[in-house]
C-alpha cells in the first residue's frame, strides 16, 4: 500500500519537487538523524531543513522494502557528486509518515587485513 508513496517521495526528491517530496509527511511528523543527534518536528521543519541544503543532491534508490506501516529505503545520496549511503526507516499512520529515522554512512576503503575474507560487492553506484 505504501510502496507507491515511498517511491513517489524519492522521485520528487530527485526532481527537486519539494512540495511533492514532503506531501507524505503528517503535519506533526518527526524526522530523526541519529548521527548528528538532530530531531525535526513537523512537515514544515522537515521541508525547510532539506530545502536549505547548499549541496547539489541526487538520489539513487537501491531498494525499498516493507509491509504494513513500516517501510525501509536503501539509497545513495550524492552531495555535489560525493556519495553517501542512506537508510531511511519510515513509519506510517493514517496514510502519512509520522516518524522517519534516516541513517547516513560515507563509503570507506576496506582494510587490507580482510582482503582474503571478502569479495567486492557490485558497484551499487559507488563510482
Amino acid at each position: 500500500m505504501y510502496r507507491d508513496v515511498v517511491e513517489e517521495h524519492w522521485r520528487a526528491s530527485e526532481a527537486g519537487d519539494t512540495e511533492a517530496e514532503h506531501a507524505m509527511y503528517a503535519g506533526d511528523a518527526i524526522l530523526d538523524y541519529p548521527q548528528s543527534g538532530e530531531r525535526f518536528r513537523g512537515r514544515a521543519a522537515i521541508a525547510a531543513q532539506r530545502g536549505g541544503h547548499p549541496a547539489n543532491r541526487h538520489f539513487t534508490v537501491l531498494r525499498i522494502s516493507g509491509s504494513g506501516d513500516l517501510w525501509v529505503s536503501e539509497c545513495i545520496i550524492r552531495y555535489d557528486g560525493k556519495p553517501s549511503y542512506s537508510v531511511s526507516v519510515m513509519e506510517f499512520a493514517h496514510g502519512q509518515v509520522v516518524h522517519e529515522t534516516q541513517y547516513f554512512g560515507d563509503p570507506f576503503e576496506a582494510p587490507a587485513s580482510r582482503a582474503a575474507l571478502a569479495e567486492r560487492m557490485p558497484s551499487r553506484g559507488r563510482e
